[in-house]
Order: structure tokens, then C-alpha cells, then sequence
């Protein structure tokens, strides 16, 4: 039988934590989510002065990292690249924002951010994914 990691509360809290910083250390008010492996929210903040949207955006970067097994951006890089078919996929978003969270080679959830510029949502992002290193 296979084992998997999951994240716990406290562990949620950590990311939660580590992201928040990140986002009031450059003053940027945004929306940050925490998923487990399968996209399902265990944690939304929404800082002072974010708009309202940016917590369907954050989730859905979130569930599409985490289901993707990799960064919401690969996506967009895709698209852009010319990989049109992408668009008719069944992802939640391709924006930049969403960065998995790998623990031991495995996807054990995702991190979503949004409510600034997309090199900044991810920014906060990996802060928040790779704290649990």
C-alpha cells in the first residue's frame, strides 16, 4: 500500500504564515489560498484592499496547480507558446499565481495568490509553497 503526506492545520497555518509575509513585506494586498493534493480549499485570507474577485482567481489558481501537478503558469507559457488547444481543456485557470507544494516528490497541494502583478502573485506563492522545506 502507498503512503501519501497531507497537510495538516498546522501546516496550512505555515504556508498562510509565510505568504502573508511576503505579501506585506512589498505592501501588496492580495488573496491567498491553500488546497489540499485534490484542490479542495483548507485555508483563504484575503488582505486589507484586495478586490472581492481575487479569491475565485487565487482558488482557481490554486485547484489548477495542485490537479496539474505543476505551476498554473506552465499553462499560460503553453498557450502563448501556441498550444491553442489548451484553452479548451478542463483547467480552472492558466494564469501565473499557482505554485504546487511538493513534499518529498510528491504534489501534497497548492498554493494561489492574486490581486497583483502575475510575477508578484507567484512570488507570494512560492513563499508560501516552499516554506515547509
Amino acid at each position: 500500500m502507498n503512503r501519501k503526506a497531507v497537510l495538516s492545520q498546522a501546516e496550512v497555518s505555515r504556508i498562510l504564515t509565510a505568504a502573508r509575509t511576503e505579501a506585506q513585506a512589498n505592501q501588496w494586498a492580495v488573496t491567498i489560498v491553500v488546497v489540499d493534493d485534490g484542490g479542495h480549499p483548507l485555508a483563504l485570507e484575503r488582505l486589507d484592499g484586495c478586490a472581492p474577485g481575487s479569491a475565485y482567481i487565487a482558488t482557481e489558481k490554486a485547484r489548477t496547480s495542485a490537479l496539474g501537478r505543476r505551476e498554473s503558469k506552465n499553462y499560460e507559457d503553453m498557450i502563448n507558446g501556441g498550444r491553442y488547444a489548451f484553452l479548451s481543456a478542463p483547467l480552472l485557470t492558466s494564469l501565473e499565481g499557482g505554485v504546487p507544494i511538493v513534499f518529498e516528490g510528491q504534489v501534497i497541494g497548492a498554493v494561489g495568490v492574486s490581486g497583483v502583478k502575475p510575477e508578484q502573485d507567484a512570488q507570494v506563492a512560492k513563499a508560501g509553497a516552499q516554506c515547509l522545506k
